[in-house]
């Protein structure tokens, strides 16, 4: 295996949170990364232009399976290499985890706050007037927001979570 692809298993497992944030020093660094459940099982591996931000929203989005983390940062951001050395991890690693295959949606998308739509609030937003819509929808997200919010919290994370408020009228949470 070439010197500018590591392996998973010669790099560090790292805590997800220390003290309810992020490990310092990967703001504003460019990698990539993996990520793992509690019993360290591979959950997902992506990349980032900025790993703390990345690692942010993959908490947001999947705070239950966020508990460990391997980091490679590179210096010089290729996509090309970045893909190279997530095809290897995967490799590496025997199976594709579920972040990286079905339920890779979840892992990379904005959170559809349409998915957790109760009976009634389908109903109301089904039979609103075009007008109405996107408050209703920001009314969904803003409901679903704080289940997120306590989901994190629940984790042990103390960070900021602000979402982006345009998409909430569209029913998506994603982190601004």
């Amino acid at each position: 295996m070439p010197n500018s692809i590591p392996t998973l298993a010669s790099l560090d497992m790292h805590p997800y949170l220390v003290d309810g944030a992020l490990p310092t020093g990967i703001d504003g660094q460019v990698g990539i990364y993996a990520i793992f459940d509690e019993s360290q099982t591979l959950q997902y591996v992506g990349y980032s232009r900025n790993i703390s931000v990345g690692l942010t929203q993959h908490l947001v989005r999947c705070p239950k399976q966020c508990h460990w983390f391997k980091v490679h940062t590179v210096t010089r951001p290729s996509r090309t290499l970045l893909e190279e050395i997530r095809t290897a991890w995967l490799g590496e690693n025997g199976t594709v985890p579920p972040g990286n295959a079905e339920q890779q949606m979840i892992w990379e998308k904005p959170i559809d706050a349409k998915a957790f739509m109760t009976e009634a609030e389908r109903d109301a937003i089904a039979n609103a007037e075009p007008s109405q819509t996107n408050k209703l929808l920001k009314q969904l997200a803003r409901r679903v927001e704080v289940n997120v919010k306590a989901d994190v919290e629940a984790r042990g994370a103390q960070i900021p979570i602000k979402f982006n408020p345009k998409l909430k009228e569209q029913g998506l949470l994603a982190l601004k």
